[in-house]
């Protein structure tokens, strides 16, 4: 099996969705420091950038967890 397509099957494994969504929410700190500094600037446009963005990560979030469950993951945690 080459390098390449272990690190493709990476990606659609149990760990690698984990992986995927603990990144996916560490950019959450990122935009929660944009939102803060818009807020305090009052600057109106980086504050909807912000909002955007949070929407992207939790629409990205439910999209991993949703592929999580299709793998049929027994983690009492996900139920």
């Amino acid at each position: 099996m080459s390098k390449l397509s272990k690190a493709k099957g990476f990606k659609k494994s149990k760990n690698g969705l984990y992986l995927s969504m603990a990144t996916t929410a560490f950019g959450a700190f990122s935009v929660a420091k944009q939102a803060k500094l818009a807020r305090t600037e009052s600057d109106t446009l980086r504050l909807i950038d912000a909002a955007v963005s949070a929407a992207a990560i939790a629409t990205g979030l439910a999209i991993l967890y949703r592929e999580l469950k299709r793998l049929g993951d027994d983690d009492v945690l996900l139920g």
